[in-house]
């Protein structure tokens, strides 16, 4: 049903929920937001905050008890109190029973191979030092990837360990999965949708390219440049994915596009994700309004592509910290195509997400050169 009166609570209040509060103001919707301080991104912009802790299961009960519609901008949330609101009858987007799965990244692993969707190969370990031993008796062997099972986001909790001397510096604490490093010829990343009377919508698939250190995202290009084959089986798998999870939504699917032509699921986000900002400006509909058509229940907007685009994520600059400056904004600005989105964090450090810039062109080849200049250019410092 479509209504400007029911209210719609947001657990999070970062750039995520910032930009889902502001894709909800054309319809008048009421947004409430759940966070620590009404200084973050979302603080400003949505209809109504309440200070407290999206960890906490009275908090989180709390601002339940008078909203119509629930859902995250985070995965890390106390999902007891989301479970005790939707037995009080609420509506709960994502299903805490599918988060309950999602944020924890073994679990996840598991119900990918029970649900017959693929995946690299892995094992669950009780800590680091079991996988330690598993490695020295040449169960596994190196390179592998390291992830923390819970807690991990924005390239924390993940670690590639090549050599043995990665096993001093790298190894991270905790319980834990190893993954087989992937034959990787592409990353990619699709963003589908699906409401309660189950129609899904998938949009175009989106290359990525990380940095090297701090393991973030630093571009993307859409469309991914990968054959009409490969897009199509992505769209279908991450159609699978949402429906094997029950998600009402987005469903952002992370995936390995192999050498050897297979797709493999890495993990997935049930909420508006990086790999989707692009859609802003880009697409007929934002991955923002998508999820709010989604969670209300509305039909789906179209996913096409207007024109092709490249989203570069704004880091801060290493060897900066502090109050945030922005350099060679106007100079970016002055060019067709290019979007600048701030998210309004009033301190920078190095590869903080502090915005994002998304250049649109009528080629991918426009917009590449349009981005170098970006690259060069907007400098995140204090």
């Amino acid at each position: 049903m479509f209504s400007t009166t029911q209210k719609i609570g947001i657990l999070g209040g970062g750039q995520l929920g910032k930009m889902l509060c502001l894709a909800a103001a054309p319809w008048d919707f009421k947004t409430c937001v759940l966070d620590t301080s009404a200084d973050f991104p979302a603080g400003p912009v949505c209809s109504e905050f309440t200070p407290g802790d999206f960890k906490n299961y009275d908090d989180v009960l709390a601002f339940g008890a008078d909203k119509d519609v629930l859902t995250i901008e985070i995965e890390h949330v106390n999902t007891e109190a989301l479970h005790e609101l939707k037995r009080q009858g609420k509506i709960v987007h994502p299903a805490p029973e599918a988060l309950d799965i999602i944020k924890d990244k073994g679990l996840q692993k598991e119900f990918y191979r029970q649900h017959d969707i693929p995946t690299a190969p892995f094992e669950l370990f009780a800590d680091e030092q079991a996988l330690l031993d598993a490695i020295q008796s040449g169960r596994w062997a190196l390179p592998l990837v390291q992830k923390t099972r819970t807690a991990g986001y924005d390239g924390r909790g993940v670690a590639i360990l090549r050599s043995p001397a990665d096993l001093d510096t790298k190894l991270l604490k905790g319980p834990c999965l190893a993954e087989q490093l992937a034959p990787v010829r592409t990353e990619i990343a699709v963003i589908a949708a699906r409401n309660a009377a189950d129609q899904v919508a998938v949009f175009p698939a989106v290359e990525m390219d990380f940095h090297p250190e701090a393991n973030l995202v630093e571009q993307l290009v859409c469309p991914a440049r990968i054959s009409p084959l490969a897009e199509a089986a992505a769209e279908a798998l991450a159609e699978q994915v949402i429906r094997a999870f029950d998600v009402c939504g987005l469903l952002a699917v992370e995936m390995f596009l192999c050498i050897d032509g297979q797709l493999w699921v890495n993990e997935v986000a049930p909420r508006p994700h990086n790999s989707g900002h692009h859609t802003i400006d880009s697409a007929v509909t934002s991955q923002y309004q998508q999820h709010l058509r989604a969670i209300c229940n509305l039909p789906l907007g179209d996913t096409a592509q207007v024109q092709p685009a490249i989203m570069l994520n704004l880091l801060g600059d290493e060897g900066f910290k502090g109050p945030v400056r922005y350099e060679g904004v106007a100079e970016c600005l002055a060019l067709s195509g290019v979007h600048v989105h701030l998210y309004g964090k009033a301190m920078t450090a190095p590869f903080r997400k502090m915005g994002h810039v998304t250049i649109t062109a009528d080629t991918l080849e426009a917009a590449f050169e349009k981005a170098d200049f970006v690259k060069k250019t907007l400098r995140v410092r204090s």
